[in-house]
């Protein structure tokens, strides 16, 4: 179900207010605002207002034998690009870049954000259909401006589309499908990348995939390999 609000703060925080409120809100509801007036992104960053864009947010219920819940993100990752890859065919340069973002032409086309509310795990998206808020420090763009006209509507069917079958596949033994389709997309392996850690160190290395948990492999120049669960990560065009 596609339940579309015409403004709100955070279609995020509703959904997390009506699970603790007690509320029945099954797996795969989406939330989607014509307009969000404090929208959440990675890095405590506002994403919000954006009316035209695709700004929604969904839930999973975990269950015994899932995998890991923060491999949601690179579900929710494959969901929106093979979304896009449907809508805008005639698109070039989306990628995939670790852990949440779509990319095209190395600009930020859309984000996903998880938060986890006790056995749930609620999955918040932004697309920029129609126009790019901006976003400090970081390149941006929308389809509007690639000359590509998607309604929202019909975004949010396919979305809905492509999210039910991933998960239907990380739910179901196909976590490893779904890791081989998030590889597939991504950037390349050997793209320079910088990982900005928590503890405020930046380390430059190249792309050398993900392992089976879903954290970022990262070949460092002296040869050694690390393993980034968290932080923030950037083209490296040093």
């Amino acid at each position: 179900m596609i339940e579309v609000v015409a403004e709100t703060g955070s279609t995020s925080a509703d959904l997390t207010g009506r699970l603790s409120a007690g509320e029945a809100v099954d797996d795969g509801h989406w939330l989607v605002a014509d307009r969000q007036t404090a929208g959440r992104g990675r890095q405590g960053r506002t994403w919000s207002d954006g009316a035209g864009n695709f700004m929604g947010s969904t839930l999973v219920r975990l269950r015994a034998g899932d995998p890991p819940a923060h491999t949601l993100s690179l579900v929710a990752g494959v969901a929106v690009l093979k979304a896009l890859e449907c809508s805008a065919p005639a698109v070039a340069g989306l990628l995939l870049k670790w852990p949440n973002d779509v990319l095209v032409n190395g600009a930020k086309l859309a984000g996903i954000l998880l938060e986890r509310t006790g056995d749930a795990v609620i999955v918040g998206i932004g697309v920029n259909l129609a126009q790019a808020p901006e976003v400090s420090g970081r390149a941006v763009a929308s389809l509007a401006a690639l000359e590509c006209v998607v309604e929202r509507d019909a975004f949010a069917a396919m979305l809905d589309t492509c999210w039910g079958e991933s998960l239907g596949l990380w739910r179901c033994g196909g976590w490893a499908e779904v890791r081989r389709g998030w590889l597939a997309r991504a950037h390349p392996i050997g793209t320079p990348l910088a990982v900005h850690g928590a503890n405020g160190e930046m380390v430059h290395g190249t792309f050398a995939g993900i392992d089976n948990e879903g954290a970022l492999q990262l070949q460092l120049a002296g040869g050694t390999r690390r393993t980034i669960h968290a932080g923030e990560v950037l083209l490296d065009r040093r």
